[in-house]
Formats: C-alpha cells, structure tokens, sequence
C-alpha cells in the first residue's frame, strides 16, 4: 500500500519538475539554478504515513485539502486503501463553499460515501462520540495567517477532544500566505471567542503547523491538557517565501490581494463598512452608505452572489475605496497591518461616527482589544496605536521563535 502512494508521489514530483523545465529556453547556455520545489506537509509521506497503516483514520479537511496536482487528500487516502471513517469540516464547509457564519449540517460525501461531520454548525468541537473508534486525526486545512480565521479555532477545538480522548493528531503542514510578518494587538483573553481563541496577534506570522507546536506547548488546552502531536512540515519552504494559493480557502478570498488584504480589512466586519461581499473583489473594496461621498473616491453595490447570498447593504450605494487595483509590493501597509483604511473610513462617517462601529462587541472580538474601537474614536494617528501594541507583540515575538519549523523572515 505505502509502496504505491510513494510510486504516485514520485510520478507528481517527477511531472512537477518536467513542468518547471519546459519553462527554460533551451537556447539558454547559462547556468540556470531552478530553486527546489516546494513539497507540502501532505507530499511529506516519510513523517506521517507509518502513523495511518491499520488505522481507523478522522480527517479534518476542506477544498484546500489538496497535492500540489490538486487531488484530494481524501480522495488519495481512499485510493490507497486507508481506513478513512469519517471527514469534520469547518466554516463554509467540506467543499468550501458555504457563506460566511452560515450554520453547516452534517452530510454524506456522495463521492466517497464518507459521513461529514459539522464542526460549525450545532458545535465547534468534536464529541466523544464523534470520535468513538477513531484511531487517528488528520488535521489538512490552509490557513491565511490571520487570528480571525475560523480554521484555527477548529484546529484548537480538535486537539482539545482528542487530548481528552487520547488519540493522536497529525497536522499536514502549508505555507502562511502571510507568514512574512507579525503584526496586531495581542488577544486579550476576555474577549476569547471563536474568531480568537488563543493568545497571539492578528497576524500571528506562523503555519499551520507551527500554531499546532505552540498550542501544545504553551499549555492553552486548558486543563493540564497535552496532545499527541505530529507535524508533517513542508520542504523547502520558508517565511520569506511568497506563496500564491492554488485553490480560494473560502468564498470571498478569491485572490493573493484579497488574502494579503484580510488582515486589515476583516476589522470592518465588526462595523457598518462592507468589506466589498456580494462584488467580485471581495476584501479589496470597502464602503459604507454612512459614509460621505466627497471624503471617498469609489462606490459599489453589494449584490447577490454565489459567495454572498445577503450581503450587507444589498442594493445600495456603498462610498468608499478601491484597494484591487494597488500592487502589493507598493501598499504601504506590506509588511504591517494598515490602520489607514480603518481610520479613514472613520473619519468618512462625518456626521454618522456614532453609526460606525456595531454595539454587539464584534469588533472587540476580531480586535482581541478593547482598546482598539477607543483609539480610533479619540483620533490617534496609526504610529500612535502600533506603539500600544509593542511590549506585548516583542513578547509573543520571542515565544513565537521556539515553535518555528522553517527560517524566519527576520
């Protein structure tokens, strides 16, 4: 059985490799050095597959669970005779495609026939129950590099269960889309939710794999709780490195500027500024109809769409701005959180800032801070609420250095 996946995998490394070649000139007579191709945690048979072979195996897996020739690792797992029990899916679901926040009800795989668990539905973690005779857990979700981003916390919520039940998880490692920096208030615990689970920045500047490592380590599992770990970490890749995602990690990420954008863009989520849902750049266009027309260079109007069935504002102008048409390399915010958009958007309201930020707390929650909504409100430029970030960010920064698994962009 192994000895056929590796044959497989040999041949998609080999095709790989063949494919990068025909893009040299063969009238090219200078040396050319090709940089070593980039081999995900889940091509990394050698460290996880001996854990699978006569096991009773639980996936947790999306759309993005895929090799670099795009099969599903259920798919490739089934094939090759793994006992695959049962799939837990996360927010927007198995295939990926559920509106944000939209409650997921368990399913049947009509391909495989496997029975798909919610885990973003009536729970967010799985149960004693939903694990009985499971062997094994197998953790394959691309992250963005975002606290925010829901499929940390399922990740968090499975090593929790299966700490408590005593079976082992194994994280298949991705490359951070936006693991070339650290950035962003520190979660304040009191604001613990499911858009913030654990005790790090907004842009937390780890993969996957690396999250799984501190989260073990660190004793946030609560309860003197310890998973049995295993990461698969990827090849020739490090946290410089810039990292085009082959498939969209959910509906309204569609793009690398979406993706590079979502850290700083996602605060608006928590206030009455669309983030451009129901258009098609989603995350790359902001606007409100509070805001003043003359204090903003761009409109749109939110309609429905297959990635937004009811998007806020549906129908109406939104005044804003157009964030799709700047390079990343030349968005003064590369490296950092941009707070200008957050500021500026602000002070667009006008006669309508009691208007801006929603009562609910939300953007407490995706802040991590209460202090956040209150430095916007009292005018302080973007360098003023950086510094309030950095004692506890220079801390999180050395922690973060024990748990790294490729070189650092510092």
């Amino acid at each position: 059985m192994r000895k056929y996946l590796c044959i497989a995998l040999v041949f998609l490394v080999f095709t790989s490799c063949k494919a990068e070649k025909k893009q040299i000139s063969s009238t090219q007579t200078d040396p050319i050095r090709v940089p070593p191709r980039l081999v995900l945690g889940c091509e990394n048979i050698n460290e996880y597959w001996h854990l699978l072979a006569d096991k009773k195996v639980a996936l947790v897996v999306n759309q993005t669970s895929i090799f670099s020739n795009r099969t599903h690792i259920v798919d490739s797992l089934v094939s090759a005779d793994i006992q695959v029990k049962k799939i837990f899916a996360p927010e927007h679901g198995f295939r990926g495609n559920a509106d944000a926040g939209a409650s997921i009800s368990n399913q049947i795989d009509k391909k495989t026939g496997l029975p798909i668990i919610s885990l973003y539905g009536s729970k967010f973690k799985p149960t004693k129950n939903d694990l009985a005779g499971i062997d094994i857990v197998v953790f394959d979700i691309q992250d963005v590099g975002a606290r925010f981003y829901t499929y940390i916390s399922t990740m968090y919520y499975t090593m929790q269960a299966c700490a408590e039940n005593h079976i082992p998880f194994v994280v298949l490692d991705r490359p951070n889309p936006n693991g070339f920096y650290v950035d962003g208030p520190v979660l304040d615990l009191k604001y613990k939710s499911f858009v913030g689970i654990i005790p790090i920045p907004v842009v937390h500047g780890c993969t996957i794999g690396e999250l799984a490592q501190m989260i073990n380590e660190e004793a946030w599992l609560g309860d003197s709780l310890k998973c049995d770990l295993t990461v698969a970490p990827c090849k020739n890749y490090t946290h410089h490195m810039n990292y085009s995602l082959p498939v969209a990690p959910s509906p309204n990420l569609k793009s690398d500027r979406a993706i590079f954008l979502y850290p700083s863009i996602c605060f608006f989520e928590g206030t009455e500024v669309s983030v451009g849902r129901g258009t098609n750049n989603a995350f790359q266009y902001i606007g409100s109809p509070y805001a003043s027309k003359s204090k903003t260079s761009f409109s749109f109007i939110p309609q429905s769409n297959a990635a937004a069935s009811n998007p806020p504002f549906k129908d109406q102008n939104c005044y804003g701005y157009d964030l799709s048409l700047i390079d990343n390399s030349e968005d003064k915010s590369y490296g950092s959180i941009n707070l200008e958009y957050l500021i500026n958007m602000y002070q667009s309201f006008d006669v309508n800032k009691s208007k801006f930020f929603h009562e609910d707390n939300f953007f407490e929650l995706l802040a991590g801070t209460d202090e956040l909504r209150q430095q916007i409100k009292q005018g302080l430029t973007a360098n003023e609420i950086r510094a309030s970030w950095q004692e506890s960010l220079q801390a999180y920064k050395m922690m973060r250095k024990k748990y790294l698994l490729y070189t650092d962009f510092e």
